[in-house]
């Protein structure tokens, strides 16, 4: 495959570049229909019994309140005459809303679990209609008509509906300020980094491809199924990240073999057997790893499967024709546009700073990898409390309007109907039956009080008509809302969701099913665990296979397994101290909360996938060099010298992209952008650096053991990376003959 494809980019540069460019014409313009097909949400498990009863809700009761509007008067308590009138008027045309149902509030029933304790503000809940495509639209809609000043009141919209809305329009926002923030600052970097304006250039075509052709498979994708909007912020920043990181590979493998003296063509033949192998072996280490996304029901992990394995593959598709090509074109221009940096040739007396830094590991591998690995053992030691959580109105900054109302529910309301527990009765249950249920569920601790279709119940109280009971029967079902004390998303509010699932069902109940935002948040956190086993074997099962292939050893992935788990620990060690016990959060602008649990997954999945990409860049040199004669020690510290540069420059530069999410004011966006960047010049300093070479060093011959089978089978069916025969040896570049 490598040959035709040399062959082809070396003979028809000019026509592959024209069905590139044709190719990416046509994926932009179907790219640009994305982002009307992307939607929020994805973050609960379509079949969890949270989900299944918002569905019986949606279907037989006109759906649970996920819309609150605050209302309140600047001079007036809202029980006064004229404040209720003007409040009537409100609820009267919320009613005529299509896109609302069950519009309740304290203007029509004068419920004291809709009045603030001091009066001066009340509660107006509605359901908005439609799905997770739909619903947050509609819910801006009726936040655009009716939030702010109306009539003689002040009005505030909140609830999930409202969250999500605010959250969606946000995260958009965030996106733009951390491109228009990272893109200038990489465009500085790539031009210090390969010193010419030209050899600079190319690694944004790689980019363009692979953002472009993602942003059309996921347009595709979400005309039949639901892609998180979400997918847009990994699409851009991988795209560009791994562009740089393809490209860097191949302009340097290039470089090198022309300052060999080797000709134009068969540099480029060099480059593609090379260079452009290890590309395409490293772009499936990356996919296994997102493909692992794929087995958790929320599609918004989902989603970053589809995004981030589409970018990989796009860009190492993109990387292997297009840059040879390019190359080809280019030829000895590929100099062209040189900065005044200091010339190559007045560092060739002395060796690369990678290599020199492999020898003296190799030297004292203990006495220096112990102190690095100390370190990241230490950043990792907050993960022994790390708690989970999903997100909720807190990841928005605290001026946010949806935020703000929240916060006036839980301090000002006594309890908070839109959090409350939802249980749905599947079947046609007895008046006396339900209200031995109700009065069972008010009893509970943490309990405020029980609406049921045959009444309120509360503490020591009998069941009294409930001002919500019309909503709360039907001939085979019925709904009970159990209100609480306790917080939102807390320890407490998940116990109480354990406890009321554990009561009885009533008699003549088929099923009895318990949902709600914590009901949720807690199946959403058993969904994940149940799944991260198997994922986590699938990533790990399969990235052994794929670097024994490449290496012809079993001993080489299980190491590449351990330092990269190390390097991934002190990371998300890192995000937990951070982002869950507090520390920054003056200025970073968060509130101290449970990690996304999502969020979290996805982290751990890019940065493994990177963590690999930059672990075959370095062994695919070892190997080759070890191959070719080369003890396991010279082998490391030569394969580190031309390696190293490129993989903490590519690591720098991908940082970089990530980093810029710092900006961003939705907490999660900063824990997932702060993760990645952190994790990745983790793995490209501290390990391919210094844990890399002192593992091998430790090892020995060892490093390479592999049974007689495995052998056999590897010398028929393994990968490795070559060049040609016809081309020029690349073992005796000059810019890595003396490395120690």
């Amino acid at each position: 495959m490598f040959d035709r494809v040399a062959e082809l980019t070396v003979r028809r540069p000019g026509i592959v570049l024209v069905v590139a460019s044709v190719l990416v014409a046509a994926m932009s313009f179907v790219g640009v229909g994305a982002f009307g097909k992307l939607v929020g949400g994805g973050f609960d498990d379509p079949d969890s019994q949270s989900t299944r009863a918002s569905q019986v809700i949606d279907e037989k009761f006109g759906g649970e309140a996920n819309l609150v509007l605050l209302v309140s008067s600047r001079a007036q308590r809202v029980t006064d005459p004229e404040v209720e009138q003007d409040g009537a008027q409100l609820v009267a045309e919320l009613r005529k809303e299509t896109e609302l149902s069950n519009v309740v509030s304290y203007f029509d029933t004068h419920s004291d679990s809709l009045l603030a304790r001091d009066g001066l503000s009340a509660m107006v809940l509605a359901h908005v209609r439609g799905d997770e495509s739909t619903r947050e639209q509609h819910a801006q809609d009726i936040i655009d008509a009716y939030a702010g000043q109306y009539e003689g009141l002040t009005v505030r919209a909140g609830g999930g509906t409202a969250v999500g809305a605010e959250l969606s329009e946000q995260v958009l926002q965030d996106l733009l300020l951390a491109e228009v923030i990272a893109v200038p600052v990489t465009l500085l970097l790539l031009l210090i980094v390969f010193g010419g304006v030209v050899a600079a250039l190319l690694p944004l075509a790689i980019g363009t491809v692979a953002v472009a052709g993602t942003f059309a498979e996921l347009a595709l994708l979400g005309s039949v199924t639901d892609v998180s909007v979400f997918s847009i912020n990994l699409t851009t920043a991988l795209g560009l990240g791994l562009g740089i990181d393809y490209a860097l590979l191949m302009i340097s493998r290039f470089r090198e073999q022309l300052a060999l003296g080797t000709s134009v063509a068969d540099a480029v033949r060099t480059t593609v057997h090379t260079a452009g192998r290890t590309v395409v072996f490293s772009a499936g280490t990356v996919a296994v790893a997102l493909t692992a996304l794929l087995v958790f029901p929320q599609y918004f992990l989902r989603s970053f499967a589809y995004a981030g394995v589409g970018v990989v593959v796009i860009a190492a598709v993109g990387t292997l024709f297009v840059m040879p090509a390019l190359l080809m074109l280019l030829g000895h221009r590929i100099n062209s546009g040189r900065l005044p940096w200091p010339k190559a040739d007045r560092h060739r007396r002395r060796a690369p700073f990678w290599g020199r830094l492999a020898g003296t590991v190799m030297r004292r591998p203990v006495l220096i990898s112990v102190p690095v690995l100390a370190v990241l053992l230490l950043a990792a030691a907050p993960l022994l409390g790390v708690t989970f959580g999903t997100p909720d109105e807190r990841v928005l900054p605290e001026d946010a309007a949806s935020r703000q109302v929240s916060t006036a529910l839980q301090a000002d309301f006594e309890g908070d109907d839109e959090a409350a527990v939802q249980v749905v009765v599947d079947g046609a249950v007895g008046d006396e039956a339900l209200d031995a249920y109700a009065e069972k569920l008010s009893l509970l601790n943490g309990v405020v009080r029980v609406e049921a279709a045959t009444g309120t119940y509360e503490q020591g109280s009998s069941g009294a008509p409930g001002p919500t009971s019309e909503a709360l029967n039907r001939p085979d079902a019925q709904r009970v809302t159990v209100i609480g004390t306790a917080p939102p998303k807390s320890d407490s509010a998940q116990s109480l969701v354990r406890v009321v699932r554990d009561v009885d069902a009533p008699a003549g109940a088929k099923e009895v099913l318990v949902g709600g935002g914590d009901a949720e948040l807690l199946d959403t956190k058993e969904s994940i665990a149940s799944r991260l086993p198997i994922a986590a074997g699938l990533v790990a099962v399969t990235t052994f296979i794929l670097l024994f292939l490449f290496t012809g050893s079993i001993v080489q992935p299980i190491r590449a397994l351990a330092l990269n788990m190390i390097s991934l620990a002190a990371a998300i060690g890192a995000m937990t101290w951070i982002f869950q016990d507090g520390h920054l959060s003056s200025v970073l602008g968060f509130t101290a909360q449970p990690m996304d649990t999502s969020m979290t997954v996805l982290l751990f999945c890019i940065a493994f996938g990177l963590s690999m990409d930059y672990e075959v860049f370095v062994t695919s040199r070892i190997k080759e060099l070890h191959d070719a004669g080369e003890s396991t020690e010279a082998a490391v510290v030569h394969g580190l010298g031309h390696t190293g540069r490129i993989v903490s420059a590519a690591a720098c530069l991908l940082a970089v992209g990530f980093f810029a999410f710092a900006t961003a004011k939705v907490s999660f966006m900063q824990m997932f952008g702060l993760g990645s960047g952190l994790a990745i010049l983790i793995d490209a300093i501290a390990v391919r650096g210094v844990l890399l070479p002192a593992a091998m060093r430790l090892l020995g011959r060892t490093a390479w053991y592999a049974p007689g089978p495995l052998r056999k089978f590897h010398r028929r069916f393994g990968i490795s990376e070559s060049a040609p025969q016809a081309a020029a040896p690349t073992r005796e570049s000059e810019f890595a003959t003396r490395t120690t």
